[in-house]
């Protein structure tokens, strides 16, 4: 899983933060998503799910050794590719971190995806990942969900 490993800390040795090519343990992904207000994952969902992702990358809050941010890639790993689950603990916002942990997810994705793979992700905020390229679908198509019961 190795994309790029952000060990020099955009070169800012008073940086806490590190950026790894790694996916949260489930516990840390539960407790992330709660964090920052998003919906929860059953843990057999997690178990299950979190192994198959394609790539993941994690915010380190290096003093303290704690996974403060993430975010991956699921898909078919040549077609269709999708960024999921972003979210930073509201304690480490503002430093920069989401911004990060989309360097590395767009890195993996350029090194790895083949030409006209399909990339997507649903957001809930605006102005974020339209820097990366990414815009709404509508009127083209519209982005379309449901979960199991």
């Amino acid at each position: 899983m190795a994309a790029h490993d952000e060990r020099d800390r955009d070169d800012d040795p008073a940086d806490p933060y590190t950026i790894r090519d790694e996916l949260p343990d489930p516990e840390t992904f539960a407790a992330l998503r709660e964090a920052a207000g998003m919906p929860p994952r059953s843990p057999e969902g997690l178990e299950r799910g979190l192994p198959n992702s394609l790539y993941g990358a994690v915010a380190v809050h290096e003093p303290t050794d704690e996974v403060v941010g993430m975010g991956r890639i699921v898909g078919d790993g040549g077609t269709v590719y999708q960024i999921s689950d972003m979210a930073v603990h509201p304690d480490h916002q503002r430093h920069g971190l989401g911004t990060r942990i989309m360097d590395a997810l767009e890195a993996y994705l350029e090194e790895t995806a083949p030409p006209g793979a399909y990339v997507n992700l649903l957001a809930d905020v605006d102005g974020f990942y339209e820097r990366f390229g990414y815009e709404e679908t509508r009127p083209a198509s519209k982005g379309m969900y449901r979960r199991t019961e």
